[in-house]
């Protein structure tokens, strides 16, 4: 589906961008458009890959005609660029509006006068019973694909929501190895906090998975083991040859849930289970239903949702498995120093 056609990842700087980038680099995609507000990442990018495919793009989607100038002569889209730092967010709550639910409006609607065949944009599960600006502005832009994918016409538009992906700048396992090796203590919440633990790689299946099979408004949601926050932090300092050095617990911070949905209970009674996913279908009904108005639904009174208290539980050396799948985790054990996942 891919063979010489053109892919935009908004974005594509950032660490997911990267990731769907260095899978598709190689296919025989005709042109990768990366679209950020970045200069210098496009230029070490540009540096990095030196790859005619490449054609970079600066803009931001906030700013339509910027958005519709990248987008003409596009075959599919990957949607990644948004704020996503939980207490940035907190402090500019409609700094998030503007970017994640203002500017996938943008990407959405330059995509269907385009002509685009799909778009997947990238969701959190922070966005399920939402606690925090980052999490409800995320919540806010799938209401909008979801609305937007009945009216879209040729125009496939698809969501992908995940949990925590180790190793993406900003994330935790690089902090804590950073303290782990200055001999600070490792700095955690709640010892009891569970996340969701998946690979940029993992992601980067999921995407490919909705290109291929998604059907308009259709949430396509990864299915992922969780951890503690206490057994993460073991499983780093018995890595790194450090089993006694110092953890201490600060508290939960603000805007932080002790544990994080991937589907709501209402999402679960409509999902279609795929093994290793889990897609929700739309709801198609307009403005003049009954249902849910003069009407209930029993299953959703009856429904659990699915979060990391009861997915599968990783215990340290299950998590320390998945964390040497990692290559950050490969070459700081070996004693390198690396950046995070790029």
């Amino acid at each position: 589906m891919f063979s010489n056609k053109v892919l935009l990842i908004t974005g594509g700087t950032g660490s997911f961008g990267n990731a769907v980038l260095r899978r598709f680099l190689d296919s025989d995609l005709r042109e990768i458009r990366v679209f950020s507000r970045d200069e210098k990442k496009q230029d070490d990018m540009r540096k990095k890959y030196n790859s005619p495919k490449l054609k970079f793009y600066i803009g931001d989607v906030r700013d339509y005609q910027s958005v519709l100038n990248v987008v003409r002569g596009v075959d599919f889209i990957y949607h990644a660029a948004a704020l996503k730092q939980v207490p940035s967010c907190e402090f500019h709550p409609l700094e998030a509006v503007k970017t994640n639910v203002l500017g996938t409006e943008n990407v959405l609607e330059a995509a269907i006068t385009c002509g685009v065949k799909r778009v997947v944009v990238l969701s959190t599960d922070k966005a399920v019973y939402p606690i925090n600006a980052m999490g409800i502005s995320k919540a806010m832009m799938e209401k909008v694909a979801v609305a937007k994918s009945r009216n879209s016409n040729s125009t496939v538009i698809n969501v992908t929501r995940y949990g925590n992906v180790m190793c993406s700048r900003g994330s935790v396992i690089p902090l804590f190895t950073q303290q782990i090796r200055a001999g600070q203590p490792i700095t955690i919440t709640d010892p009891e906090m569970t996340r969701f633990m998946m690979t940029l790689e993992d992601a980067v299946d999921l995407v490919l998975y909705a290109f291929e099979h998604g059907k308009p408004g259709e949430i396509f949601v990864q299915k992922a083991p969780a951890a503690t926050i206490e057994t993460l932090a073991y499983a780093l300092t018995d890595l790194l040859g450090k089993p006694n050095h110092e953890v201490r617990v600060i508290g939960t911070r603000h805007g932080e849930k002790l544990y994080e949905a991937l589907l709501s209970r209402e999402e679960m009674v409509a999902a279609e289970d795929l093994s290793g996913y889990y897609r929700v279908p739309p709801d198609l009904r307009d403005l003049n239903y009954g249902k849910f108005v003069e009407q209930g639904e029993v299953k959703i009174s009856e429904a659990t949702d699915y979060n990391s208290h009861n997915t599968t539980r990783l215990d340290i050396p299950g998590m320390q498995a998945l964390l040497m799948k990692l290559r950050f985790m490969q070459a700081t054990v070996r004693g390198e120093l690396v950046e995070a996942e790029e």
